[in-house]
């Protein structure tokens, strides 16, 4: 049975560096929309960007990233939300041997609703978004006026030094067929 809540927003980042990496995106959002409990409300423009890793010599070793970030409305928990990411992300032939290493898809919960969770299994907001911009730059497209839960503008991020030195290359404008369709 599933655990549920009010409906509440969430943000979810989205990436993929292996395979035709435009088609793992759009395929996670229709997997992700196929059983009704999720609604994408809005998909911001795909990004590419370096790889990564936990190794300087990985953005070179990898191949880069297309990275989105959706807003979707949900009366999922977080828990059974996060369950629900996972089956779409081995769905896409997600694996996970290699620690911060290429993959199919890669799905994180961003931000559900206005919380903070810190659990053995989910931290949220996302531990790193605010030092990623692949990850800061898509969720301004479509969420300018966000208040982080820590109280920080989105606008803030966006301006700070740590993201405007990350290169970051506007890829495509939507994920065609994101609808479902």
């Amino acid at each position: 049975m599933k655990e549920m809540v009010r409906e509440v927003a969430a943000y979810l980042g989205l990436g993929s560096s292996l395979g035709d990496r435009l088609l793992n995106l759009q395929t996670a959002l229709q997997r992700l929309t196929k059983t009704g409990d999720i609604t994408i409300e809005e998909v911001s423009p795909v990004y590419e960007s370096p790889h990564l890793g936990r190794e300087p010599e990985d953005a070179e070793r990898y191949p880069p990233h297309l990275n989105a970030v959706v807003r979707i409305r949900t009366y999922l928990s977080p828990v059974v939300l996060l369950e629900r990411i996972q089956r779409v992300e081995a769905e896409g032939g997600r694996e996970r041997n290699i620690s911060w290493g290429p993959r199919t898809i890669d799905i994180d919960i961003l931000l559900y609703a206005n919380e903070r969770i810190k659990t053995e299994l989910l931290e949220v907001p996302h531990p790193e978004m605010s030092k990623r911009a692949f990850v800061v730059i898509p969720l301004w497209d479509i969420a300018a006026d966000l208040i982080l839960p820590d109280g920080r503008e989105l606008g803030q991020l966006v301006a700070s030094e740590c993201i405007q030195r990350q290169p970051l290359r506007r890829y495509a404008q939507t994920l065609v067929g994101w609808q479902g369709a």
